[in-house]
């Protein structure tokens, strides 16, 4: 299986290429890796692809470090787009949106004509929801929901913190579901959570909810931050697997996970805006979980997070890159 990574010398891709050299992610299948470097970086991509090698996985079958996208995405079955512009400091939204349009509009077009025709993106770099509709915008003869942007690490961070309230494992919990921007405005919601097949939501105070669970999902990435003084790499990267992982492999029966996906209109999200929604893997395409009550204080926690993405694509497409 031929995988693309971008950022290839950056820590995500650090953590992560060598999962995906385990086979952790795509099972018994031989992998070859195309690591894809600005030309300053190459070289200490180079360095990775050593370590890689050094490591004898027996699925491993090549390591390529290239800086050209083409030639990183020959092929390719899977594509992890880590690499982006992150924001400097005083750099405006709007600058930061359109400095990442000019890498992945790009990026975007040497997919569509290099890659393979069961092509499977998860857009890893940030702003994630908007750089996986710039993606997909430049692959219109593939089906835009095999373009996906990373909720999953949100997802886990909401399993986890869940779980520490309740004193269980997370692998007791199922169905939580993270609507919309992978940004401060994202919602965590418990509505349908199960413990072991019991809701959960009537045991859970609504002011540790609204004041500690919500935010401190949305703000987890801020403050690892402050405190480990990096943003978080290795839970990114153990994300970007499970995501990929149950993409291809199936999600568990009567379980579903958040991902964010070109809306199919579903639960009032517009069309083609890049929103994360609860999904199913079924047959190795993501299905939207349809069905779901919204009552009001989820609609208006919803019609929030997808008011900041339309105006993320607004910004995108006055730029020219959709």
């Amino acid at each position: 299986m031929t995988v693309a990574v971008t950022g290839g010398a950056g820590q995500i891709a650090y953590s992560l290429l060598f999962r995906l050299a385990t086979g952790e992610v795509f099972g018994d299948r031989p992998v070859r890796l195309r690591l894809l470097e600005i030309p300053d970086a190459v070289r200490a991509a180079e360095g990775v692809a050593m370590e890689l090698a050094d490591s004898a996985f027996p699925l491993l079958r090549s390591v390529d470090v290239t800086d050209d996208a083409a030639t990183a995405f020959d092929g390719a079955e899977a594509a992890f787009l880590v690499g982006a512009s992150p924001r400097t400091k005083g750099q405006e939204r709007a600058d930061m949106l359109t400095a990442n349009g000019a890498i992945f509009g790009p990026q975007g077009r040497a997919l569509a004509e290099n890659a393979a025709d069961d092509l499977r993106v998860l857009v890893v770099g940030n702003p994630a929801n908007t750089n996986a509709a710039i993606v997909a915008a430049q692959l219109p003869d593939r089906d835009p929901r095999r373009v996906t942007a990373m909720t999953r690490l949100d997802h886990n961070r909401a399993l986890a913190r869940l779980a520490e309230k309740l004193g269980c494992a997370t692998t007791d919990l199922t169905r939580m579901t993270v609507w919309g921007n992978h940004s401060s405005t994202q919602f965590p919601d418990v509505t349908e959570v199960l413990r072991d097949g019991r809701p959960v939501a009537g045991d859970l105070d609504a002011t540790w909810l609204e004041q500690d669970f919500i935010p401190g999902v949305a703000g987890r990435g801020a403050e690892i931050i402050e405190v480990r003084g990096r943003s978080s790499a290795a839970s990114a990267a153990s994300a970007a697997c499970d995501h990929m992982r149950d993409w291809i492999h199936g999600t568990p029966e009567g379980d579903w996970v958040s991902v964010a996906l070109p809306s199919d209109g579903s639960y009032g999200i517009p069309e083609g805006v890049v929103a994360s929604v609860p999904c199913r893997s079924v047959d190795g395409e993501w299905r939207t979980v349809t069905g779901l009550e919204i009552g009001d204080a989820q609609r208006a926690k919803i019609d929030r997070t997808v008011a900041e993405l339309r105006s993320e694509v607004d910004a995108v497409r006055d730029a020219g890159f959709l």
